[in-house]
């Protein structure tokens, strides 16, 4: 029973963790992140990236699987990196969080055209392309959303998928993160 018990306990710990970061606009800051992970043996589920709202910095949405200790890990290593300005867990917090998904679907004919229009609506998708015998569609949301819909779209026959992974943040209001013009982290991404 102690196995057992332990076994679900370290099921329990190992998930996946949402960590954002927010980064200097530099040349090659998307390489020298990737390449941490990559050395210190860190998988990422899910990697997203866009403009903030600080000129001059992005904002980084990692889904990294693990227990406590391997986002432990992540946050110290990525906080090593200079143009690294502020990086936040949001595992344990309330949080809103959307995945957007591009799905070119077969439809050879008008009936099979029909059905995926419908799924469409169900979903509060959007058909944004036609082609002669493909649709394309729009899916926003979370990913439990998108793997239902994907899997009823799935019978039609699913040309291509693209994907950006999880995009998140708090939940309310929180005060805005400025760069100190004095800090040591942005007096080394001028050098």
């Amino acid at each position: 029973m102690t196995t057992n018990g332990a076994h679900q306990a370290h099921q329990h710990t190992a998930r996946q963790h949402t960590i954002t970061a927010l980064v200097m606009d530099h040349p090659g800051v998307l390489n020298r992140v990737a390449s941490m992970f990559r050395r210190r043996g860190f998988n990422i589920a899910s990697l997203a990236v866009g403009a903030s709202e600080i000129p001059g910095q992005s904002r980084m949405t990692f889904v990294v699987n693990g227990d406590d200790a391997t986002v432990e890990q992540v946050t110290k290593q990525l906080r090593k990196i200079i143009e690294v300005v502020k990086v936040t867990d949001l595992s344990q917090e309330d949080i809103v969080a959307r995945e957007l998904a591009l799905v070119k679907v077969k439809t050879p004919s008008a009936d099979s055209r029909a059905e995926v229009i419908q799924i469409v609506e169900l979903f509060r998708a959007k058909v944004i392309d036609v082609g002669a015998d493909t649709v394309t569609i729009e899916i926003t949301g979370d990913e439990n959303k998108i793997a239902s819909i994907m899997t009823l779209l799935k019978g039609f026959g699913v040309v291509e998928v693209m994907r950006t992974g999880r995009v998140a943040m708090s939940r309310g209001r929180k005060a805005p993160v400025r760069a100190a013009a004095g800090s040591a982290k942005a007096k080394a991404s001028k050098a």
